[in-house]
């Protein structure tokens, strides 16, 4: 079977290429870097050319397109820059659940404020004490006649702090044997009184990306702020982790290859022992095999995304592209640094940092013991 994009998904690569060469600078990413903070022009930018929300239909702002149209956006973007990519990319993170589950009200409402630039978005599902473990929720929202009460605290949450509103995870039935049976999801406005965000401090690495605590202190929202079915939230979310695993194989994807094109640059300029570095096997060898890494890591993630926009969901392929290509990047990368020498070393080279934005993609998301989980379950099925 022959697998190649179309004419529009090769626009789109270029369009974004074109994008990111003329808006990405070097020196604009050190500075951001350095001041933690997020690259805001840029994306408004990305924004008005319409590659946020690229798959959200055309009536809410978006392209009408799918999955594999948005990771070839979220890939070509981290390609070119590892930090401004995965924070213009990731500006739009858990808009999909309301794409997916939320009323008319909130569609309209929200998802062409994300696609236009006029707010991040933001999913709030981990807790302090359970992390990895979503099916156990602290957090709490009773109804209280027209309004839920809620109340709990999310840790690492993406954008936190500067998003416009929060998809979160709460226990509105505690009751439910197992807990997880009742969970729901509720739309929680950023402005809403009683909550508060706290950034987690400095990072390894996405430096110009918020990470927050935050923190719900009797925050009161309409019943209709339900996103879903009540007491269904926990079967939303894994549905939507099962998109967003893919975005997030595309982010490492995009990193590895950025890392390997700068790999390559410099080894076919740089001169040891009277030639040229490219021209030693023991550098062909290692380019060999980060370009076959980087070659199957893209084959499965485009084939995950294909699948999901013919509607065939399916868990075990969606792990293994988030898996596969998260190590890697970290490989890649690591690789990368191998190749450069004391110079991979040097933040002016990009190269330790893409390393050290490559690493996340094997943490969010569900880490990669929480895929090789959810692999092996489907390899094995039901055990007797």
């Amino acid at each position: 079977m022959e697998f190649e994009l179309n004419k529009t998904q090769k626009y789109i690569q270029k369009a974004v290429r074109d994008f990111a060469k003329g808006e990405f600078d070097k020196d604009l990413a050190l500075e951001l870097e350095a001041k933690h903070e997020f690259p805001t022009q840029i994306w408004k930018k990305a924004c008005d050319l319409g590659l946020i929300g690229i798959h959200f239909p055309e009536e809410y702002s978006g392209q009408g397109m799918g999955c594999l149209e948005d990771i070839l956006v979220v890939e070509e973007l981290c390609r070119a820059d590892s930090s401004i990519g995965s924070a213009v990319a990731l500006s739009s993170f858990a808009s999909e659940i309301i794409l997916h589950w939320g009323s008319k009200e909130m569609k309209a409402t929200y998802l062409p404020a994300v696609a236009e630039g006029r707010m991040l978005s933001a999913g709030a599902f981990t807790e302090p004490d359970h992390g990895s473990d979503i099916t156990q929720m602290d957090t709490t929202a009773i109804r209280d006649g027209q309004h839920w009460v809620v109340n709990g605290t999310k840790i690492f949450i993406t954008n936190g702090g500067l998003a416009g509103f929060y998809c979160v995870m709460c226990q509105t039935d505690p009751e439910a044997e197992p807990s997880y049976r009742g969970i729901s999801l509720i739309l929680v406005e950023a402005d809403r009184q009683g909550l508060s965000t706290a950034d987690v401090g400095r990072k390894m690495g996405i430096q110009m990306m918020a990470t927050a605590e935050v923190n719900l202190k009797d925050v009161r929202v309409p019943l209709s702020n339900l996103i879903g079915e009540e007491n269904k939230g926990f079967y939303h979310v894994l549905h939507f982790f099962d998109e967003s695993r893919i975005q997030v194989a595309a982010q490492a994807l995009g990193i590895a290859q950025g890392a390997f094109d700068r790999a390559l640059g410099y080894v076919k300029q740089r001169e040891q022992f009277g030639r040229k570095i490219a021209q030693f096997q023991a550098t062909q060898h290692k380019l060999a095999d980060m370009a076959t890494k980087i070659e199957l890591a893209r084959l499965i993630t485009y084939k995950a995304a294909w699948n999901f926009d013919q509607g065939r969901i399916d868990p075990k392929l969606t792990s293994m592209a988030k898996m596969y290509a998260a190590r890697t990047a970290v490989e890649v990368a690591d690789e990368a640094i191998q190749l450069l020498g004391g110079y991979g070393y040097i933040t002016e080279y990009e190269v330790e940092r893409f390393y050290r934005d490559a690493k996340i993609t094997e943490i969010w998301e569900g880490t990669k013991e929480i895929q090789k989980n959810t692999i092996a379950g489907a390899v094995l099925g039901k055990l007797r």
